[in-house]
């Protein structure tokens, strides 16, 4: 099953509006004789890969999955139906699949003759589909907010410059994220100071066949302009701009999405362009914004992780890495819980996620 997980993990980045799913098969006796992941939408799921590779193999043998297998039509046939056909004798799988459409598939194999088990290593799986998971259950996609910042907890110095506060393993790390995400979203500041390309840029190219969406929050439309490098075609681009704006000089450039103001007239609507994302088969998104898009997302309660590389420098003055989030008194600060801690060249990475869930956000807005 850790294999299976590990198998699962390539996935990451393909798959929307679909989880992530790794499977091993082994024969009779307990020999592996296939693996496989879901590797793109649309195309074979997991088991079907693995159980290709098995062959006649798989026949009174076992299935590892850390997905419950599916048990309905979509573009594929259900992994269910595949499973009985090739004679498997067992199935193991980590997580239930929450979802209505897909579920039962457990019942279906038992009903079969299969025998089925679940629950083994479910937390490691669950926490390698997290992105897929809370979208289903929040109904909108999983937010990682990624930031830099020095150890004084500044973005940038006083005079606004900003390149580089981490070091050049710190980025590559961030390419990282880049890479397992659907979207990557800043804000005007951010699109305005640093001209961000915000494309995934891996030392394989051919680790990743598809880049993430582009998006910038821009309510006035002023920002993003022709010859910006977000605009460019080796990714896809999403401007988000207020009802109002002008965005006529965008046209044949970049996808644009009008959206309603959020509280007292700032900015735009976190829920709103977290719909609009998810319509669009996102499902997971790096939020790289600057400290007022953070702030917004943080106090629409739409954050569902932080991932912060400090580096080991002092600035004293410039911006904070966070701005307003909605919280004026220590008793409503947000309390996080590190799930870990790395070194990355000379600079820390830290991981953490808020003591309390995500909620699904239909009526906050930034």
């Amino acid at each position: 099953m850790r294999r299976a997980i590990a198998l699962a993990a390539r996935g990451l980045g393909h798959t929307s509006p679909n989880p992530v799913v790794g499977c091993v098969v082994l024969d009779a006796s307990g020999t592996p004789v296939g693996e496989g992941w879901h590797q793109r939408a649309g195309g074979p799921h997991a088991e079907v890969h693995a159980l290709r590779a098995a062959g006649d193999r798989a026949r009174g043998g076992t299935a590892l999955v850390t997905l419950e297998p599916c048990d309905h039509t979509g573009r594929t046939p259900p992994c269910t139906r595949a499973l009985i056909e090739a004679g498997v004798a067992r199935v193991v799988y980590a997580v239930p699949d929450p979802t209505p459409q897909a579920a039962g598939g457990a019942a279906t194999l038992a009903a079969a003759g299969v025998t089925v088990a679940s629950g083994l290593l479910g937390a490691e799986a669950a926490a390698g589909n997290e992105a897929w998971l809370t979208a289903v259950r929040t109904r909108r996609p999983f937010v990682l907010w990624k930031y830099a910042a020095t150890l004084d907890g500044r973005s940038a110095a006083a005079d606004g410059t900003s390149r580089w506060i981490t070091s050049p393993q710190a980025r590559a790390d961030v390419h990282r994220l880049r890479a397992e995400a659907d979207a990557v979203v800043v804000g005007s500041g951010t699109a305005r100071a640093d001209d961000p390309h915000l494309a995934a840029r891996l030392l394989d190219p051919g680790a990743r066949p598809t880049q993430p969406l582009r998006v910038v929050v821009d309510t006035h439309a002023t920002a993003v302009r022709p010859g910006a490098r977000v605009l460019d075609d080796v990714a896809p681009t999403l401007v988000a701009v207020g009802e109002d704006a002008d965005a006529r000089h965008l046209d044949g450039l970049a996808d644009v999405v009008r959206l309603p103001p959020g509280p007292r007239g700032r900015g735009l609507d976190v829920s709103a362009l977290l719909a609009a994302l998810h319509a669009r088969g996102v499902r997971s998104v790096l939020l790289e914004g600057g400290p007022t898009l953070a702030g917004a997302f943080l106090a629409a309660e739409a954050v569902d992780k932080v991932v912060g590389y400090l580096a080991p420098t002092l600035l004293g003055a410039g911006p904070a890495a966070l701005a307003d989030a909605g919280i004026t008194t220590i008793g409503q600060a947000l309390r996080l819980g590190v799930t870990d801690v790395a070194r990355i060249g000379p600079d820390l990475r830290m991981t953490a996620v808020p003591e309390r869930p995500a909620r699904p956000t239909t009526s906050q807005e930034s």
